[in-house]
This record gives structure tokens, C-alpha cells and sequence, in this order.
């Protein structure tokens, strides 16, 4: 008969992990929870240990998904009150749902159908050349005609797309400007240079522009060449953004928490339980989004329409429970929570894509 691991014969009378001193009836090390055995590692030990662990997760993970979804409120009034075991971390949980349905939503979701943002002044010069070719077949061959014509081209070369040496300031100029202005005067040059020739390489630019090598130049200009590049295939930023929003939600539910701390301050709950509620509610929208996006790529139907309608009714109803306040209380709630959550959802939203951009 083959041996096993939990044998007594096996056990030591000092953990092998944290060194903590054992007896012979301790199965497992109550410091660190290692199991109490010497015998050497085997290969059905190996995948023995590793499958048990797998399966234990499993568990915890169909029983956070069954209770999140069917009991709106209750696995956070669990989480709370110490049953912990039994479910998935939610800081974890909140995690791979997030990742999983960005990855859903970018394999349902093409950024190739995404337009180039337009220039207004190649449209301008497009739209003058147009007016000037239909002015020209009007002109009357005379004297006067000429005169017409020459008229015609001064005003439309007066009003053609600038070279950046039309705006070009020397950086003594520039250094008695605001910090603001120049900023703004040295970002229209760069990009203008840059549509111009082409060129990449800041330090390049730099000597070519006759401006000081320094960090910050280098960084400005690379925005410049970024954003023309983002012009002509916003594609590319929107993929780098929606790669990141898992992480800047994650941050952002902390700042939403504090205002249903305050909203909830005379209820008898610390700023860690609204967090946890947070992002447990913040899952369920994963999860309950990533089968609407399935079930609209597949079937092309009123899978949003229902998600919303799901979604909405889950949330009152997860407050109500996790709360435990009547209705009309919680419907005013819900309505003033959904109000701040979107005004710091777009303010959220403006300072992440800033950011994205900063680092992009």
C-alpha cells in the first residue's frame, strides 16, 4: 500500500516552513498552516497538493459567483461579519473580473472603425483651394480679369496653412514668457515642425529648432509627435487606455467609497466595509457587462437594454440589503450615489487620459 503523506510515521516535531516547534498530533503547523510531514516530495505529491489547492479555489470561486449574482448585498454583509473562507478575496476577485471583461470587450469590440481626429487646417487649405479652382474658370480674359486673379491668389496665400517658421520664437523669447504660454507656443511649433519633416528624434528636433537639450523639451516634443500620431490612428491610444482602466478603476473605487462613507456616516459601518461593498457591486457590473457584450457580438439583440435594466435593479436592491434601510431612503440614496458617481467618473476619466497621455 502506498504511502502517504499525512502518516504519522511522517510527522517532525518542528515545522519545515517556520521552524515552530511541533508535536506528533499536529497535522498541521498552526503558525503557518504547512502540513506536519518529512517524507520527500514525490511526483503524485506534487500534483496532489497542487490540485487540491486548485479545487479549493474552484469552490470559493462558484460560490462568490453564485452568491454575487442571486443574493445582491449578501456575500459583502458575509465578507464583513467574518465568513471570509468561504469567498473569493474581493480585491482579487474584483481583479480577474475586470481583466476578463476588458479582453471580452476588446475581442467584441474593433478600434479600426475608429475615425482620425480631423486636422481644421489641412480641411481649411482644402476647402480655400476649392474656392480658389472655382474662382478661376469665372475670371473674364482682360486686363481687369488679370488684376482679378492676382487678387484671388494673394488672399488665398495669405490665409494657406502656416510653416512652423511663421510661428517660430527664439528661446530668449521664450524664456520671458509665462510657463504656461511658452509650454503652449513650443507644443504648436514642435507638432508643426514635426508634420513638416517627418522627424522623430527629439534631439534632432532640438538642433535643428535651436533649443536647449533638456528633459523637459525632449518630453514636449515626443507629446507633439504623439499626438499627431494619435491623430492619424486613435486606435492605438484607445487600446493603451482600455489596457489600463481595469488599474485606474481599481483606484478609482477608493475615492467613491469615501462619498458612500459619508453618504451612509450615522450607519454603523467603517470606511473598509463600503469598500468592500464597492468593489463587490463594481464586479457584478463586469461580470454582468461581459455576458451582454457576449450576447450582442453573438445574437445582435437587446442584450445592453437588459443589462442595464438587471444592473440597475441589483444595485437597489444590494444596497437595501447590504444597508438595511427602507425604500424610499434607498432610492434617494441610489439616486445621489449614481449622481457622484458619475460626476467622479468623468473627472476621473479626464485626469486618467491626461495621464495615460503624459506616460503614452
Amino acid at each position: 500500500m502506498a504511502s502517504n503523506r499525512f502518516d504519522l510515521k511522517y510527522r517532525g516535531t518542528k515545522c519545515l516552513n517556520c521552524e515552530f516547534p511541533l508535536d506528533k498530533s499536529d497535522k498541521y503547523c498552526p503558525t503557518c498552516g504547512q502540513l506536519n510531514s518529512t517524507k520527500k516530495l514525490k511526483f503524485d505529491d506534487f500534483f496532489s497538493e497542487f490540485f487540491s489547492g486548485l479545487f479549493a479555489y474552484d469552490s470559493r470561486f462558484q460560490r462568490t459567483l453564485r452568491v454575487l449574482l442571486f443574493s445582491p448585498g449578501k456575500i459583502s454583509k458575509d465578507y464583513i461579519n467574518g465568513k471570509r473562507m468561504c469567498y473569493a478575496n474581493p480585491f482579487r476577485f474584483y481583479l480577474s473580473a475586470s481583466i476578463i471583461f476588458f479582453l471580452i470587450w476588446s475581442f467584441t469590440n474593433s478600434c479600426e472603425n475608429i475615425q482620425p481626429i480631423t486636422d481644421d487646417a489641412a480641411i481649411q487649405q482644402e476647402l480655400e483651394q476649392d474656392s480658389l479652382n472655382q474662382d478661376i474658370p469665372n475670371i473674364i480674359p482682360t486686363p481687369a480679369g488679370d488684376m482679378n486673379l492676382d487678387s484671388i491668389i494673394q488672399n488665398q496665400q495669405k490665409n494657406r496653412a502656416k510653416s512652423y517658421r511663421e510661428f517660430y520664437v527664439p528661446n530668449e523669447e521664450l524664456d520671458t514668457m509665462s510657463y504656461l504660454d511658452a509650454s503652449n507656443r513650443k507644443l504648436n511649433i514642435y507638432s508643426r515642425f514635426y508634420k513638416e519633416t517627418a522627424i522623430r528624434n527629439a534631439e534632432t528636433a532640438m538642433d535643428s529648432l535651436a533649443y536647449p537639450q533638456t528633459t523637459y523639451n525632449h518630453w514636449l516634443y515626443k507629446k507633439a509627435v504623439d499626438w499627431n500620431t494619435v491623430k492619424d490612428n486613435p486606435g492605438l491610444f484607445f487600446n493603451y487606455f482600455v489596457n489600463k482602466l481595469p488599474f485606474i478603476i481599481f483606484f478609482y473605487l477608493p475615492v467613491f467609497a469615501l462619498f458612500i462613507w459619508l453618504l451612509y456616516l450615522r450607519r454603523p459601518f467603517n470606511y473598509m466595509e463600503h469598500l468592500i461593498f464597492a468593489f463587490h457591486v463594481q464586479t457584478t457590473f463586469f461580470i454582468v457587462y461581459a455576458l451582454a457584450l457576449l450576447v450582442d457580438y453573438l445574437l445582435k439583440n437587446w442584450a445592453f437594454t437588459i443589462a442595464n435594466t438587471v444592473f440597475i435593479f441589483y444595485l437597489y436592491k444590494a444596497m437595501r440589503n447590504f444597508y438595511g434601510q427602507g425604500r424610499v431612503k434607498t432610492i434617494v440614496k441610489f439616486i445621489l450615489l449614481n449622481f457622484i458617481f458619475f460626476i467622479l467618473a468623468g473627472i476621473a476619466a479626464i485626469i486618467s487620459i491626461l495621464a495615460s497621455f503624459a506616460i503614452y
